[in-house]
């Protein structure tokens, strides 16, 4: 099905944010940003990537983009940035999604703050019917913006234990940050050799619906060492077209957004729960 409407909004509707995070390293976040982003690309949309690891981010590597502005260098013009502006700092891969890149150095990383991702967020989703953002592991102060401002969160999972149980502890949380409504489990390589199969997932974690994405080491690690999404080159193989099958799902039970008035930040909500448990120990 392909989407034709989203792209004429209305100034007061904007198009969805979503944050990809997990609750450990090396589960397949980046590929995930990557190849889903173009996925929806395909449907004829407008599409927009950030690389919210700004420590070592590797989405420039993932899509072979060799980027001369990032995030970073938004930060002297901030205050003066509007959507047209941001476009200076956009790289446009060849599939037609744009790219904001994570900077160069991870001492950099310390110059982007909370507004700054802020204003980036609402920016680029008055442009894009999807903002995709590929966050560093787990709940870091940086990645919290992105988990605030998401209309959906993607939480990528393993059939791995330890990485089940983090996922559990990371799905806890934000449950008890009342964004349970906007978490989305992704468990990937749902087909490899584990202890723990793909369809007892749900329970362990008490959630509904997950989606699955097949195991292809070889598939994915190809993709990634040579900066070519495999959705693009590979369409034709199982892992592919569980992504088209995402973007498909995320696409037709898309509502667009209006904006809505600023709640309590993430740190003023853990900030409380933490001082409720103190009290009451």
């Amino acid at each position: 099905m392909e989407v034709t409407g989203m792209a004429h909004r209305e100034k007061s509707q904007r198009g969805e944010i979503i944050a990809v995070c997990s609750a450990k390293g090396g589960v397949g976040r980046t590929v995930l940003t990557v190849n889903l982003a173009i996925a929806l690309r395909k449907k004829n949309i407008q599409i927009s990537v950030v690389d919210g690891d700004f420590q070592f981010g590797d989405i420039g590597l993932a899509l072979d983009i060799q980027s001369t502005l990032s995030i970073k260098d938004i930060v002297e013009e901030a205050d003066s940035l509007d959507q047209y502006s941001l476009v200076n700092f956009l790289n446009k891969h060849e599939s037609g999604i744009k790219v904001l890149s994570a900077p160069d150095r991870p001492e950099y990383a310390d110059l982007i703050n909370e507004p700054i991702i802020d204003k980036v967020l609402d920016l680029l989703a008055l442009e894009h019917d999807y903002v995709l953002a590929d966050t560093g592991v787990g709940l870091q102060e940086k990645n919290l913006p992105f988990i605030e401002k998401a209309d959906q969160i993607l939480l990528v999972t393993t059939l791995e234990m330890a990485t089940l149980k983090n996922t559990k502890l990371m799905l806890e949380t934000l449950e008890t940050l009342g964004l349970e409504d906007k978490v989305q489990i992704v468990i990937n390589r749902s087909t490899m050799t584990s202890v723990i199969n793909a369809g007892d997932v749900s329970g362990i974690l008490g959630i509904e619906s997950p989606y699955y994405i097949p195991n292809d080491f070889n598939v994915a690690s190809q993709s990634l060492n040579i900066g070519i999404p495999f959705v693009i080159n590979q369409g034709k193989t199982d892992i592919s077209k569980a992504y088209f099958k995402m973007a498909e799902q995320l696409t037709s039970r898309r509502e667009i957004m209006v904006f809505k008035q600023k709640e309590p930040s993430i740190w003023s909500k853990l900030f409380q729960q933490s001082k409720r448990i103190k009290e009451g120990g």
